[in-house]
């Protein structure tokens, strides 16, 4: 079972695990009779191959994706002269979220790389933009010189990040389309906007999946006007725009995973579905999913697939989560009819039905065969996690116990206990796809070392997780996980995730910060390595 934790209450995480697991523990009671037969022929070879979970836009993203760092600004901030931070009056903005003026006495900021210190570039970044106004810089910034439409600014990382604070706007010719670019890519962003360190990582992985990059998690998308557009003042607010994810997957010739909004509509879906038709390299694959883990009581589109079930007459209303897996396996078809019908087929499709890793009686009984759901897919995905969650309180392991353990103490669990569990979960899923006529994918995957239900709150146990994913022995465990899904006949795996902080919220960062050493990070190198043996041409560390 997994559950990804990323900056939520411990009170919310609480009542997840609790939810989740009950409603685990119910379905596994049930069991199959006799020994069920195959529904459709078996798919073909696999090809197992790495694919990789983008860290998701913010201010605070170590991954460093682009070198315009205004991309990841946080959306403005309304502020008024002697009032508490953040206290000035609603902004008026624009349609891209632009600051078409301003009060008296108020401004506007954003900070912008609140990264760890020194982990980001120094030196002499450029601003430019576009109107008549004033902008001024606080934190590690220092304006060096400037003119109208262009400021030259000294940063210095170990100072932290940085705030850019826009003073005054002409509402007639109000600043716009602001850019902070890094040292070195003044004259070359508008034809690349990627940071190179970022996109040689990445040359050779078989798929990037843009699910954190979408915000797929509670996105408030419905119709294709509320869609992120790459000429938006940030990619917090939305997510990244679709354009670019495109254009990323033709530069790195790799296949897209794209993952529908829970209240996108079918114009939505058509004409996203028209534009990567369009856009994407014809010899590049597309995964499509419906949202992300719509099974996790943790996320907003769980509750929403109960609701939505419920007013549909699907299910039972004493088992609203029955009827939620069934509105998922409904919706995931519609929703892959529209992308059939955008690219005259499905033969460059790739029609994903994810659910909780190893409860296939979820999958055999509820996901799979509804309105026979299955006939329309092409690949089974689970997270098949090596998972490791430990709460305040429990029948089994507490955070008491496993933070006065040892990192071998820490990682003998790991291997011992956890990996055994998940390449079980594997080959029981393979089993339930080979029955199905499905493909075994890993729509995420990895370590899963974290505290949960309370747990998350020990910092001894947190620091201990945080030394464990740094230990050369993850390299081994990984080399061990990575043969078995091999072995079983598993296919793409996309990690989570790509490069971002660890913290009590878990260590999933392949590894912490764009500047780490890739030769020091095991996990990367044993991904990498394998990723190598599948015959991909990915960057080893040297």
């Amino acid at each position: 079972m997994s559950f990804t934790f990323a900056r939520i209450p411990a009170v919310v995480a609480t009542l997840v695990v609790t939810a989740a697991l009950s409603v685990a523990a119910a379905l596994s009671a049930v069991a199959m009779a006799g020994d069920p037969q195959p529904l459709a022929p078996k798919p073909g070879p696999a090809r197992p191959r790495l694919g990789m979970n983008l860290n998701g836009p913010a201010d605070w993203n170590s991954e460093l994706p682009f070198v315009d760092v205004f991309r990841l600004s946080r959306p403005w901030i309304s502020q008024r002269e002697g009032q508490p931070w953040g206290k000035g009056p609603e902004l008026e903005l624009d349609v891209h979220g632009w600051v078409k003026r301003l009060e008296p006495g108020c401004f506007a900021e954003t900070p912008l790389c609140t990264i760890e210190p020194g982990h980001y570039p120094g030196g002499r970044y450029t601003v430019l933009y576009d109107g008549r106004g004033e902008l001024d810089f606080s934190g590690a910034a220092t304006e060096v010189s400037g003119r109208p439409g262009r400021i030259v600014i000294e940063v210095d990382p170990s100072r932290g990040g940085f705030f850019l604070q826009l003073k005054a706007t002409d509402p007639e010719d109000y600043v716009r389309n602001i850019r902070v670019i890094m040292p070195g890519f003044e004259q070359t962003y508008r034809d690349n906007p990627f940071h190179p360190v970022f996109f040689q990582r990445w040359q050779g992985v078989a798929c990037l999946r843009f699910m954190d990059w979408m915000h797929t998690n509670g996105s408030k998308i419905r119709a294709w006007s509320d869609r992120p557009k790459p000429d938006d003042a940030t990619f917090c607010q939305k997510g990244v725009a679709p354009e670019v994810m495109i254009d990323l997957c033709n530069r790195l010739e790799t296949d897209a995973w794209f993952c529908m909004p829970h209240l996108a509509d079918d114009e939505y879906v058509r004409r996203l579905a028209e534009l990567v038709c369009r856009e994407l390299d014809p010899k590049r694959k597309v995964y499509i999913e419906y949202s992300n883990e719509v099974w996790n009581t943790m996320f907003p589109q769980t509750r929403y697939s109960w609701d939505r079930a419920k007013r549909l007459g699907i299910g039972s209303s004493e088992r609203p989560w029955e009827g939620g897996g069934k509105f998922y396996a409904r919706r995931s078809v519609e929703i892959f009819k529209i992308w059939e019908e955008a690219f005259g087929g499905c033969q460059r499709l790739v029609r994903v039905l994810a659910w909780q890793s190893g409860n296939t009686w979820w999958m055999e009984q509820i996901v799979l065969p509804y309105e026979d759901a299955y006939r329309h897919a092409d690949a089974l995905a689970i997270a098949p996690y090596v998972s490791m969650n430990v709460p305040r309180e429990g029948k089994e392991l507490t955070s008491g116990e496993v933070e006065k353990w040892t990192v071998q103490q820490a990682l003998d669990h790991l291997e011992n206990e956890s990996l055994p569990r998940s390449i079980r979960a594997i080959r029981a899923t393979k089993e339930t796809a080979d029955r199905y006529g499905l493909k075994l994918i890993a729509y995420e995957g990895g370590q899963h070392m974290v505290g949960v239900a309370g747990g998350e709150n020990s910092q001894p146990m947190t620091r201990l997780f945080h030394e464990a994913n740094a230990h050369a022995r993850m390299g081994n465990i990984y080399d061990e996980y990575y043969r078995a899904w091999t072995e079983a006949g598993g296919d793409l795996f996309c990690y989570f995730s790509s490069v971002g902080r660890w913290s009590k919220w878990g260590s999933w960062g392949i590894m912490q910060y764009y500047d780490d050493d890739p030769a020091k990070s095991p996990k990367l190198t044993a991904t990498l390595r394998w990723a190598r043996s599948c015959g991909q041409p990915v960057r080893l560390p040297e």
